[in-house]
């Protein structure tokens, strides 16, 4: 779809996903600078900037971590660049001090921060409703519903932010990230956005009494907002019930109407602009209401400050919503859901739905064919076996969170958030000469370890803590799609550069250092006890390619195959191993022959369920295994 990115032809429609669409909008504004690092669900964003970046004549850089990504774009800021940076609802917590310190200060240029969050967190830890940071910060965000919206809304933006000298939200939620339909162009242009040279009276500073102006420019944005272009009413002048819905609850607002037949008995005030709220707007609709329904994604964000501004004008209205039990207070909004809340506001009974003759079966999370996580927990397990006491894994967040789950033999007992494992296992390691009697380690992934790792991995070496830190280097970013890191020697404008290792940088540090392939595994899970037993702070790199990405590099794959003579079933007293225990999608059992056998769609040819199968029955021949 790149071409789509940078076809001039205003007016033309193209099938867009939201993504597509925030890049294409960030092309017609004119943009210099964009900053990111992976998350979904918004990692394509940087991913297609990345690619037509020189061709649009901006630059663009998988960051660090999101503190870099958003500090850098206050920084070309000063130039009067147009930067956006792009991080989900976890990363904008952790610009949580760049973010509080530069609404303080402003910027020169505009700067746009797109901010996904994942309601259901159906690729997150937690569906943290971002609205909160732009209220906390005093900062002004928007929301788009579709994703012709998620386009125009970016220029205009850029516009907010340069009219108002302030950073400007714009927040995405899964369905309008991942979501398709038509997008009409606007027109491309001819160059980006003007740099200024850095003056010598720009001030980019934080001090405390730049908070009275910021607060006025946040009264000035409210004023705008009361005629924001993206805020939409439908249904009647002076509605008795009105339903108020922000991002898709309108689309499931108007779906729902559609099928009561009450669009025109319902009022439906649908707001973009999220905050500050355009009070005097809404006003004119609570006025007239009696009973208000409120869709949102995900907290009771609007609902309470729509009852703050009803109190205040002294309104008598029944509120429903996320708040009062109409909508459940987790997980994202459907079709269903809405549906039967809007039943509720109009009196009316919907018929009962017919179940599902059977459920559909619950899985578990798993980690891919191959994955050489799955070879390095299982060897974590059988190493920690060995000691009088069970030893204290502590997890981080990549693929190797489902290290949780019987995917990973229930490896770890804690895990907070992206680059907290070090330093919850530091604090556990001192405790090692206190009577805590147990082994103490922690792992994360080559992408983390430059991400957030470092800062951590310098106090547990000055403080000598006793623990193992386990960097699980599978050469990408994988968990959210293969995205370039400083260890892969590969910039997001697909510049090749001189790789940053992670040996040398601990090395530096004055850690001790070993490295080993989680397949081969007796080696490996020798050197992973002998490390165990050593004092103080001690480094396991473990280095094994993504099987995903090493396939797809691969020309030729092993074939895998159990030899059904060998195979002794239940008899060889594995319990399964094969499939239950060792757990890979490429391992099966054939209940009717009672017998492992491999599915040559999943398989992916690794070959350790060989090196594993206590009969020796798995077979791996011939392949390019390099």
């Amino acid at each position: 779809m790149e071409w789509t990115m940078t076809l001039n032809e205003p007016g033309k429609v193209c099938l867009m996903q939201g993504n597509e669409a925030i890049v294409r909008g960030a092309v017609e504004a004119g943009i210099n600078f964009a900053a990111s690092y992976p998350g979904s669900p918004s990692s394509q964003i940087l991913g297609m900037l990345g690619k037509i970046a020189r061709e649009r004549g901006f630059y663009a850089q998988w960051a660090t971590n999101e503190v870099c990504a958003l500090e850098a774009c206050i920084g070309t800021s000063l130039a009067n660049a147009r930067s956006i940076c792009i991080v989900k609802q976890n990363g904008l917590l952790c610009t949580a001090d760049a973010l509080h310190c530069g609404a303080q200060h402003g910027v020169k240029g505009g700067l746009v921060i797109v901010t996904s969050d994942d309601p259901s967190a159906h690729s997150s830890t937690n569906e943290f409703d971002s609205r909160f940071m732009a209220m906390s910060a005093d900062l002004p965000m928007i929301e788009p519903t579709t994703m012709q919206e998620a386009k125009d809304m970016v220029p205009y933006a850029f516009e907010l932010s340069e009219r108002y000298r302030q950073m400007v939200l714009l927040r995405l939620t899964t369905r309008v990230c991942h979501g398709r339909s038509n997008v009409t162009l606007g027109e491309l242009p001819e160059a980006p956005h003007e740099l200024k040279a850095v003056g010598e009276w720009d001030r980019l500073v934080c001090v405390s009494y730049r908070h009275t102006p910021m607060l006025e420019t946040l009264d000035s944005l409210q004023e705008a907002f009361e005629a924001c272009p993206f805020n939409h009413y439908s249904g009647p002048e002076q509605p008795k019930k009105l339903i108020v819905a922000g991002g898709t609850g309108r689309l499931y607002a108007e779906e729902a109407l559609r099928r009561l037949g009450a669009s025109e008995d319902v009022g439906l005030l649908s707001l973009a602009s999220l905050w500050p709220l355009p009070e005097k707007l809404i006003v004119r609709y609570l006025q007239h209401a009696e009973n208000v329904l409120i869709l949102e994604e995900v907290d009771p964000f609007l609902e309470r400050n729509l009852q703050a501004i009803a109190g205040k004008h002294r309104f008598s209205i029944r509120f429903a919503g996320r708040g009062d039990g109409a909508l459940p207070r987790i997980g994202e909004l459907t079709p269903e859901l809405v549906l039967a809340a809007a039943a509720s506001l109009v009196g009316k009974t919907l018929p009962e739905r017919k179940s599902a003759a059977e459920p559909l079966l619950e899985r578990e999370l798993n980690f891919c064919a191959g994955c050489p996580h799955r070879a390095t927990f299982h060897l974590l397990r059988r190493v920690l076996r060995r000691e009088k006491n069970p030893g204290v894994v502590i997890g981080d967040i990549g693929c190797y969170i489902m290290s949780s789950q019987e995917a990973g033999h229930y490896a770890y007992q804690a895990c907070n958030c992206m680059g907290s494992g070090i330093n919850l296992a530091e604090g556990l390691g001192q405790l090692t000469a206190y009577g805590l009697d147990q082994k103490v380690v922690t792992m994360c992934g080559d992408s983390t370890f430059y991400h957030a790792i470092l800062p951590g991995l310098v106090n547990a070496r000055y403080h000598d803590s006793n623990m193992l830190l386990m960097v699980l280097d599978n050469s990408a970013t994988a968990m959210t799609g293969f995205q370039p890191h400083p260890g892969t020697g590969l910039t997001a404008m697909g510049d090749k550069v001189a790789p940053m290792e992670i040996r040398p940088i601990c090395e530096a540090m004055g850690c001790k250092v070993a490295e080993a392939d989680p397949f081969d595994l007796e080696n490996t899970e020798e050197l992973m006890a002998e490390l165990l037993q050593e004092p103080g702070l001690k480094v396991l790199i473990l280095r094994q390619p993504c099987a995903t990405l090493k396939s797809k590099q691969q020309k030729t794959r092993p074939h895998v195959y159990v030899d059904q003579d060998k195979c002794l079933g239940d008899g060889c007293g594995c319990d399964k191993f094969c499939s239950r225990v060792w757990g890979c999608p490429g391992n099966s059992w054939d209940f009717t022959k009672n017998k492992a056998v491999i599915d040559p769609v999943s398989c992916v040819g690794c070959g350790v369920c060989a090196k594993l199968c206590p009969a020796g029955a798995i077979v791996v021949e011939g392949g390019d295994e390099s």
